[in-house]
Order: structure tokens, then C-alpha cells, then sequence
């Protein structure tokens, strides 16, 4: 038998940073458990044909949370990067999110801020009640904007129509009356200088944290003596699917190097309006990466097979994960972290956060 007084199941940005803090601020030996051959997540990295590449798409850093970019700037320094992303609409690239430019580009106008606002006002839809992510779009825009920029789209990345989505889906997208074609406006923004994998290698540099890859907790646990279990892993099968498996959109990542410079004008190109794939990543124009004669992009391939990526928004498995909250309530000698455990869609930035909480407030 081995002795931990900390397990932590996953090495995602969750299991490490409450291990860095066990490690580093309570002195405490900890043992990570992962089933994937990598730490980090789904923001790990790599380098081919020394272009790095995001295995699981693209990961943006950014951030509201100043004690979130202080903890991370510790592990890192960053590259000044700003996202911006286009969407193939009619032969055109218009930005996205929507602002006054992609207007102007997608309709062939001239619209200021006043203008635009008198312009959606003729287009939106008077809808009362807002259910689902469908009446967001109308409401705020219109049936054709929606037609064009979000319906298809949408369904694609869920299997399902926008129609049947829980408004906080499309209620994401920041919707500007201005010239702003920034996607995100948080005061914190960039790319870490040598990639995410390098940021977690450095979390864990600690001796007293140990790590084992390309191995299921469930064959293990019973041989170690511990305190305190974190789970991070997929909350059904930490309860052996009692209640059913809980449903995940899935996407299926396909990535190519390319003998050319450039690809594409910026980092991601949306294709609302084809039939398979969602979006084109160019790595280098996220990295920063000044590698003449060749750059790697990825497409992305929405589906129910895959790595998990998006808890399903639906009310019936949302219902079904409230069966499992239930159950995560009375564990006395467990604590439940990240995405896959809590059955919701977080930013990576908020993953730190709540990591970082649940050590202040639940083990130190």
C-alpha cells in the first residue's frame, strides 16, 4: 500500500493547480492520477515540424481575474496576443463576434453606432420570452443574421437546433454596438511564451508531487492509503453511471502542416455554412511563431464521438447530472473539481479560479 495523504484524479489545470498548492504552500506530498498519456488537459501542446499545435483546437488565454494572471504569470511568461476571429458568410469574412464592421461588411453598408442600433431595431424580433438560444439571436439581431451566422453553425456544433439549447449557449457571444472586433475585452490576454504544456510541467515542477500517466484511478485507488480524494474526471463514471451516462458534444480534431507561410488572415476562421467541419485554426497566428515555409491548421468536426468537450445544455441531462449533485453532496472525503466533475462549460481562466478557491476554502 501507498501512503498520499492527497490524490488527485486528472491533471488538467484543476488537479494541477490544487496540486501545486498542496505542494508548495502546505508542504504535502501529493499523487496526480491521469488516464491520458499528457498532463494539461485539453490545453496541452506539442511541437511538429517545430510549429506548436494545440492537440484538442484552440485554448485562448484571457482573463478578468487578476489573482488568476498572477497565479498563472508564475509558471509563465506570455506572448501579447489579441483574438480575433472571422466567419465565411456569402463569400465574405466578417468578424465575429457582431459589431458594427460586420454589418457594414456582410450587408455592404455604412453604419455608425447610432445607425446600427436603428438597423437592428428594424430587424430584430419582438419575442417576450426568451427560452431558448434561438430567441437570443432573434431578439438581439434578427432572423436573417441568425440565418446566416448562427443557425447552422450552431447545429453542427450541437446536433441539435438552437431551438432546443438553453439561452446561456449563444448568450456567450458578446454582441458590440461599436467597431471593436476584439472577441474577447478582458484585460488580461495572451499566449504563454512556451505553450500550456510547458506552463503545467512548470505547476508541478515540485518533488513532492508525483504523477502517473495512462492510468484509470479505478485500478489503483483501492492500493493507496489517503486523506482526501479530488475528482476531476467525468462525474457518471465516478459513480458507475448509476443514474446514466450524462451526454458530452464531442469534436474530433484533424490538424495538417502546410509548405506555405500563411493560411488564413488571423488565428480562427468560422464556416457557419459548410456542411462538416466548424472552424480552421492557423496556430501560428496565436503562437506568435516565426517559422518561414510552413504552418499547421486544424479543423474541427463536431459529434457525439470524440474527446468531451461541452456538457450537453439540454434540461434533461441537466435534470439527470442534479441525480449526481445530489449523490457529490454527501461524500465527506471527496472534493469535485473542474468541468467534467461539476457537468458544466467553464474558461479556462474560471477552472484556475475555482481550483484556487477550493484549496483556500477546503483544504488549507
Amino acid at each position: 500500500m501507498s501512503d498520499y495523504k492527497y490524490v488527485i484524479v486528472g491533471a488538467g489545470l484543476s488537479g494541477l493547480t490544487i496540486a501545486e498548492r498542496i505542494a508548495n504552500e502546505l508542504d504535502e506530498e501529493v499523487l496526480i492520477i491521469e488516464k491520458r498519456d499528457h498532463i494539461g488537459g485539453n490545453v496541452y501542446d506539442f511541437y511538429k515540424d517545430g510549429l506548436l499545435i494545440q492537440k484538442y483546437g484552440p485554448h485562448i488565454y484571457h482573463t478578468k481575474e487578476k489573482k488568476v494572471h498572477d497565479y498563472l504569470s508564475q509558471f509563465t511568461e506570455w506572448t501579447d496576443y489579441v483574438h480575433r476571429v472571422l466567419s465565411c458568410v456569402d463569400g465574405k469574412l466578417v468578424p465575429m463576434p457582431i459589431c458594427i464592421d460586420t454589418l457594414n461588411q456582410l450587408y455592404d453598408l455604412d453604419l455608425d453606432e447610432n445607425s446600427m442600433r436603428e438597423w437592428i431595431d428594424e430587424h430584430k424580433e419582438d419575442i417576450d420570452e426568451v427560452k431558448s438560444s434561438e430567441d437570443v439571436v432573434l431578439k438581439n439581431a434578427g432572423r436573417d443574421i441568425y440565418n446566416k451566422l448562427f443557425k447552422n453553425y450552431t447545429e453542427k456544433q450541437w446536433g441539435t437546433s438552437a431551438a432546443n439549447l438553453s439561452p446561456s449557449v449563444i448568450s456567450r457571444i458578446p454582441f458590440r454596438f461599436n467597431h471593436d472586433t476584439r472577441y474577447f475585452d478582458d484585460p488580461y490576454q495572451g499566449m504563454p511564451k512556451e505553450g500550456f504544456t510547458k506552463m503545467c510541467e512548470n505547476m508541478i515542477k515540485s518533488d513532492k508531487i508525483h504523477v502517473g500517466l495512462k492510468a484509470d484511478y479505478k485500478d489503483y485507488i483501492h492500493r493507496i492509503n489517503y486523506e482526501k480524494l479530488i475528482y476531476t474526471g467525468p462525474i457518471d463514471y465516478f459513480y458507475d453511471y448509476k443514474y446514466g451516462e450524462l451526454l458530452y458534444r464531442c469534436l474530433n480534431f484533424v490538424y495538417e502542416i502546410l509548405d506555405e507561410d500563411s493560411y488564413q488572415e488571423v488565428g480562427v476562421v468560422n464556416y457557419p455554412n459548410h456542411p462538416y467541419f466548424t472552424r480552421i485554426t492557423e496556430f501560428k497566428k496565436l503562437t506568435g511563431q516565426e517559422v518561414e515555409g510552413k504552418t499547421a491548421i486544424m479543423k474541427e468536426y463536431p459529434g457525439f464521438n470524440g474527446e468531451k468537450c461541452y456538457p450537453y445544455p439540454t434540461q434533461e441531462y441537466l435534470d439527470k447530472f442534479k441525480l449526481y449533485e445530489a449523490e457529490m453532496e454527501k461524500e465527506e472525503n471527496v472534493i469535485f473539481a473542474g468541468r467534467l466533475a461539476k457537468y458544466k462549460y467553464y474558461n479556462m481562466d474560471l477552472v484556475v479560479k475555482g481550483a484556487l478557491e477550493i484549496f483556500e476554502n477546503e483544504i488549507k
